[in-house]
């Protein structure tokens, strides 16, 4: 069990790397997600992986530890909030600006090239062969 939750941490992990990196705002916010997920896990795994263990010392032999369940709680709130907000700042960057685009910087779209004319040859006496 503790090796599914690393890679599921370490995909979750590098995939909100990957998206944070894009230069698109939705891809931003799912980032940001995706790395809070793998933070919210990462802190839960941190408080011993057992089942059917109680929060309670001295219940029984084996017992899970109360912290990281309501620091990771408290993360889920905080993630929510800080989502809504990305999301609201977001909307209003492209309302403002027309694009998307995180910094702000408009991709160069390439030129298009210049169509060949026969016609225009012809004209000025010079023909393709």
């Amino acid at each position: 069990m503790e090796l599914a939750f690393a890679l599921v941490i370490g995909v979750l992990t590098a995939s909100g790397v990957y998206l944070l990196l894009k230069a698109r705002t939705f891809s931003v916010v799912m980032g940001l997600t995706l790395l809070s997920y793998g933070v919210n896990l990462f802190l839960f795994s941190s408080g011993r992986l057992v089942t059917g263990g109680q929060p309670i010392i001295g219940s029984t032999e084996t017992y899970s530890d109360p912290l990281p369940q309501a620091l990771v709680l408290t993360a889920i709130v905080i993630g929510f909030a800080m989502t809504a907000f990305v999301v609201v700042l977001s909307l209003r960057s492209l309302a403002d600006h027309n694009d998307d685009h995180v910094d702000g910087d408009m991709p160069e779209l390439p030129t298009p090239k210049h169509e060949h004319n026969d016609e225009q040859d012809i004209e000025k006496g010079e023909a393709r062969s």
